[in-house]
């Protein structure tokens, strides 16, 4: 096998084919995102967006690739799929009906699915709606306003937040990676070039010095890194699976294995979660007078004192949150004490659950911190060199990061698995020929 994975899976036409078919449903998503809902005065709509960065519409415009502020067909994205997804992730921590599903195998994940989709579509007409009312409210935004252009509008943008479904699902069954977070991935990377270039043009015009600008890269750099490191990073329990003896009379010798608890076991969600809460004050302020309150939104502007210790706090605690809620150390310890396995030194049972409780609050810990702190980077660099925009934001770096590795993974799953299955086929056909002459 080369050393080049590149080539190796566009050498193989099983794999070719995988990777055509995800770059051309990507190109398809990327076209549908840039064309605008009929009615609307889009360089009005961008002058309005300008004031909107800090607030809930400047953050969802970030996962949809400036679909928002563009007002396009496809500006809900796969949003209201996730938001959905999220929703029944959390209710299963409170409806056990929710939590067998989970448990049930393929039937309950399909189900699941199903249901999973038809919230999809009530959360895009919701959206749709709202926005469609956000849209009316800009002057001289749209052409004709009143029923006919809400109407349109709620049903294009529920049509195409439905259709970004549907090309999410065909990347995931037959491409390579995760069709959902590719969409996403590809939404934010399809920014970097446009932030890139407003850096040049500071630096060109001397609001940035060289110096500031080597140390800007070098800091990408670095950060990157750190990421890619801390994203990996885990914390290994050893476990032991006895000897068993099955069928007739065989034994089946022990053997040694262990369960990885990842230092960021949350993902993104923690800063996702806490940039909701920490951009109320300014969406309030941006759409109302807020009279004496005012005080309150300008205190919790980025790069404030109160901004990021209030921000750096919620993280951390949505990093418990969530971690919480979607690792169980009690189905885990009872998982074990069904496999015969167990944590050496540790009794099976509650007090491996207590154990495996106990590790993960510490590995969390680190990991919440450093989310923190991958959150916050972004604005101390833009107050350091006094640059107005940043392409390397804490949220998008985690995403591109984390669907880079996966992807990456996977193909190499396939590259490997492929191997496999043609050295397969030569011991196939070796012993095949033996047999002639035998």
């Amino acid at each position: 096998m080369a050393n080049n994975p590149v080539a190796n899976l566009l050498r193989a036409p099983e794999l070719k084919e995988k990777v055509l078919f995800t770059l051309f449903i990507l190109l398809i998503y990327r076209v549908g995102a840039h064309i605008t809902v009929p009615g609307l005065d889009v360089n009005a709509l961008r002058a309005a967006f300008g004031n909107l960065q800090n607030t809930f519409f400047g953050i969802y415009d970030m996962f949809v690739g400036g679909g928002l502020s563009r007002a396009t067909i496809l500006a809900l994205g796969i949003m209201p799929y996730i938001s959905a997804s999220i929703m029944f992730q959390l209710l299963a921590a409170v409806f056990p009906t929710i939590e067998k599903l989970q448990k049930e195998g393929e039937d309950g994940r399909k189900k699941l699915t199903q249901w999973t989709r038809y919230t999809t579509v009530a959360l895009s007409a919701a959206q749709a709606y709202g926005y469609s009312v956000f849209l009316q409210s800009i002057p001289g935004a749209v052409a004709s306003p009143g029923f006919s252009f809400m109407f349109t509008t709620v049903i294009v943008l529920t049509v195409g937040a439905i259709f970004v479904m549907w090309l999410g699902e065909q990347i995931t069954d037959r491409g390579i990676g995760n069709g959902m977070s590719l969409l996403i991935f590809f939404s934010i990377i399809e920014t970097f070039p446009a932030a890139i270039g407003r850096t040049w043009e500071s630096f060109t015009l001397g609001e940035i010095g060289a110096f500031s600008l080597v140390a800007l890269l070098a800091m990408v750099v670095f950060i990157t890194a750190a990421v890619v490191a801390m994203t990996m990073a885990a914390r290994k329990i050893p476990v032991q699976i006895p000897r068993k003896v099955v069928g007739r009379g065989r034994i089946r010798e022990g053997q040694k294995s262990f369960i990885p608890l990842r230092v960021n076991s949350a993902g993104v969600m923690p800063i996702i979660f806490a940039q909701s809460f920490i951009v109320v004050p300014g969406t309030a302020a941006a759409f109302m007078d807020l009279g004496p309150l005012s005080v309150l939104a300008d205190a919790f502007q980025p790069m404030t004192l109160t901004y990021d210790i209030t921000y750096g706090l919620l993280i951390l605690f949505f990093t418990y949150f969530y971690t919480a809620i979607i690792f169980n150390p009690v189905d885990l310890a009872e998982n074990l004490k069904k496999q015969g396995a167990f944590i050496p030194g540790v009794k099976p049972g509650a007090r491996t659950a207590e154990y495996i409780d106990r590790v993960l609050t510490r590995v969390t810990l680190p990991g919440s911190i450093y989310l923190a702190i991958i959150a916050l980077v972004p604005f101390w660099i833009m107050g350091i060199f006094g640059i107005q925009t940043f392409f390397f934001g804490g949220t998008s770096l985690l995403i591109v990061v984390g669907v880079g590795l996966d992807t990456v993974q996977q193909a190499q799953q396939l590259l490997l698995l492929r191997h496999y299955d043609g050295f397969m086929k030569k011991g196939r056909v070796k012993m095949r020929g033996r047999q002639r002459y035998m």
